[in-house]
């Protein structure tokens, strides 16, 4: 049996001394209440006291995100105003507090703490009114759930119905007691219509109070058994997450306040992991699962619906009712898939931890009560599109309870937050214990390479480890292979000059052949090649700078050879873009990281890097137009800088082209030839003949719609000076295109501005 298995099964043994609700009943004899423009309140409460009461009520409100709802098909209750109701507490707490030890004990809640209840509402349901189900809302760190004291009177029907999980209680006023009913905050409960009588009730918020000393621990047998499943769940594991039964807020997770049977699961997995020298935190779970399911074959029951805390007075707004969307209007077929992540840490001494994981796997997580049984947050249904069946997805708030090895301590944690790693070991460095920075970074060996460190990949803040800190703990090591690991999943584009003097000295510590794989790590992550932003090429001469004034020109170049390459790559596929506007847009925006990577090369005195580059910039008359700004930013560098970069080598080529481009007369204003459409089908080699043909402006041409549509295609991809219209008379249709002005504006434009270039590289001498 799976180890985790054989530890739920345990786990579940335990089962706990506590249930999610308790009742529990007392004669009302020191309960006094009295109501502005009511009177004193005698029990039990008369058909006739409780009108009165309503003639003093309003309709009972919800709340429903920021704002206060009201509904009497979601809740139909009347509303006595808190300010009107006076209740002597001197003789009340002679029944309550009793009670509510009483009723501590039921919930299972530790016997050192004590509840404390605090006015919530007071409750009038006439005959036929109700609330739906909902959910309450904890509303302060040590609230922990709701209680109702139905007042005795003649009424019946009004049943309160608390579920959680898939367990429920059903709970009747009586006609001669008080009847108490205490549950937890996040089980789900409603209360029925009433058929007859009036039911009238106070609710209050559960508050736990006390310092929260330790809890008796599981005996020696059964931690034994607990330990050694976890024992075995590490042979291959490096965590365990136990899904507790009960949700909990960020304010009130707390060793302390966990509810019924988790309180006693949580002892023993705590007892255990300190027999088997584990380290043991609690966190908050966000669950969320996708089943295949089939839709109701009923119609929607209004009762399936569920909303805010009926309990919320008319200033609380923090419930929201429920999706009507809910899982349980739908069959679950199939569970497709599901992920767990945490956050919320509290550690062994109920403070704030560091995260010991974001998101586990799923042979990582065990509970006792499947997350399908409890009552999702959020739902949403999908129906059948094509491709896949309908798909349910649920959402869900557990407690969970993490347990690693505390010989793993770092490893784990490292995981769960890189940027923790890095500041631990440099802290280790800084004071000297260099072998133990060492076998720490050692442990991360299996998985630092592939976190994904860049920014807009959306990593939280502590999945993305920061490159200065790295590489100072890199060069704190002192040792090539784990610096080399250290630096792995970072991606070239996050170099910035601030890196330039820990970079130049890991150069100079391990040499241009590390830092050449190094570079060759950055440049071949798949961030890197999905594109880098042109800026930070363009600012390459900032952090060629800085590594020059750090001595390090030879990881500088190093850095430059793939930038190099990728810009070389750019032009290449430029080339192949077939729209000339098009291409001359991309063109236009490698000009200025074309202009970036040359000052950085001059700068970091890389001739072959300059060399390459000029290359492929001269190669083909097409590529003029990026020379030309190229040159213009090149023009703005430093005297020594510019003659580095290739400026007059680009210059004197440009200047060549311009003046054997210029040499040609200008077009003759009978000169309507264009140059063909490169295609060599039969249709295009009519048009061809069309476009070459200086005399001819016009053609009429019979062709079908296929035939059509590629001339179309062609003259649009070309963005060809050729009007096309379709006559469509006849069989086939006429397409007749007609040559525009345009051929001879552009040509006159291009001259214009050929002449003007021509003059400023002139100017330049």
């Amino acid at each position: 049996m799976d180890p985790r298995e054989r530890l739920v099964q345990l786990l579940d043994a335990t089962g706990g001394r506590g249930s999610f609700s308790a009742r529990r009943t007392a004669q009302p004899t020191h309960l006094r209440i009295d109501v502005t423009g009511v009177g004193p309140l005698t029990m039990p409460v008369s058909a006739a006291q409780a009108k009165r009461l309503i003639a003093v009520a309003r309709p009972a409100q919800y709340g429903q995100g920021e704002h206060t709802r009201t509904d009497a098909s979601v809740r139909h209750t009347w509303q006595v105003p808190k300010s009107r109701v006076r209740i002597d507490r001197r003789q009340w707490n002679r029944t309550l507090v009793p009670i509510l030890e009483g009723l501590r004990d039921d919930l299972g809640l530790p016997v050192d703490k004590r509840l404390k209840a605090e006015l919530h509402s007071f409750l009038v349901y006439s005959p036929g009114q109700f609330f739906l189900p909902h959910q309450d809302s904890e509303k302060s760190d040590d609230m922990v759930g709701t209680l109702t004291v139905t007042l005795p009177g003649p009424s019946r029907g009004g049943e309160l119905i608390v579920r959680h999980g898939q367990q429920q209680m059903i709970y009747r006023s009586s006609d001669r007691l008080l009847s108490f009913v205490a549950f937890y905050a996040d089980c789900r409960h409603e209360v029925k219509p009433v058929t007859s009588g009036y039911r009238v009730v106070l609710t209050y918020n559960l508050l736990l109070a006390g310092s929260g000393a330790a809890a008796p621990t599981p005996g020696s047998g059964e931690t034994a058994e607990l330990a050694a499943c976890l024992a075995e769940h590490f042979t291959a594991q490096s965590r365990l997450v136990y899904l507790l039964d009960h949700q909990y807020t960020t304010r009130g997770i707390g060793w302390a306040n966990l509810k019924g049977a988790d309180a006693e699961r949580v002892r023993g997995l705590a007892a255990a992991a300190r027999a088997s020298d584990c380290e043991i935190a609690l966190a908050l779970a966000d669950v969320h699962e996708s089943w295949s399911a089939s839709e109701p074959e009923e119609p929607y029951d209004r009762d399936r619906y569920w909303y805010g805390d009926p309990d919320e007075d008319e200033d609380d707004e923090d419930d929201e009712p429920d999706d009507p969307d809910d899982a349980d209007t739908y069959e679950l077929d199939e569970l497709l898939e599901s992920s767990v992540t945490l956050n919320a840490w509290v550690d062994r001494s109920g403070s704030a931890a560091p995260a010991v994981a974001t998101a586990v796997g799923e042979d990582e997580v065990c509970a006792t009560t499947p997350t399908s049984a409890l009552a999702p947050y959020e739902s949403e249904y999908e129906g059948y599109m094509g491709n896949y069946g309908n798909t349910m997805d649920r959402w869900y708030h557990r407690g969970a309870v993490v347990v690693w090895p505390t010989g793993l301590d770092f490893e784990v944690r490292a995981e769960a937050s890189p940027q923790w790693a890095l500041d631990t070991l440099e802290a280790l460095i800084r004071d000297g214990d260099l072998t133990r920075a060492r076998e720490q970074a050692e442990s991360l060996t299996s998985f630092w390479k592939h976190l994904r460190s860049a920014d807009s990949l959306g990593e939280p803040a502590g999945r993305r480890p920061d490159l200065g800190r790295a590489l100072a703990v890199a060069h704190g090591l002192d040792d090539a292979g784990l610096a080399a690991m250290l630096l792995a999943p970072f991606v070239l584009e996050q170099l910035t000059p601030t890196h330039a003097d820990l970079l130049a000295a890991l150069t100079d510590r391990h040499g241009d052949r590390w830092v050449r794989a190094l570079v060759a790590e950055w440049s071949g992550r798949p961030y890197w090649h999905a594109g880098v932003r042109p800026g930070w090429i363009a600012a390459l001469p900032h952090l060629s700078g800085a590594l020059r004034d750090a001595n390090g020109r030879m990881a500088a170049r190093l850095v430059l050879a793939p930038v190099g390459e990728q810009l070389v790559e750019s032009l290449q596929r430029a080339r192949a873009i077939t729209e000339p506007s098009r291409r001359a847009q991309v063109l236009d925006e490698l000009a200025a990281p074309i202009t970036g990577l040359l000052v950085g090369a001059a700068i970091s005195e890389a001739p072959e890097i300059t060399a390459a580059t000029i290359d492929v910039l001269t190669d083909g008359d097409d590529r003029l137009g990026i020379v030309l700004s190229v040159l213009r930013g090149l023009s703005q560098a430093d005297p020594d800088v510019r003659t580095g970069s290739g400026f007059d080598a680009l210059a004197r080529n440009a200047l060549a082209r311009l003046e054997s481009r210029l040499d040609r007369p200008p077009r003759d204003p009978d000169d309507w030839s264009i140059e063909p459409s490169k295609c060599d089908c039969s249709i295009c080699s009519i048009l061809n003949d069309f476009l070459t043909d200086p005399l001819c402006q016009k053609l009429a041409w019979p062709l079908k719609e296929q035939s059509r549509r590629h001339v179309h295609e062609r003259i649009d991809r070309y963005e060809l000076p050729v009007k096309h219209a379709t006559h469509r008379v006849g069989r086939p249709f006429t397409l007749e295109l007609t040559k525009t002005p345009a051929l001879f504006e552009r040509e006159t434009r291009q001259r214009q501005a050929d002449e003007a270039d021509r003059d400023w590289l002139r100017a330049l001498g």
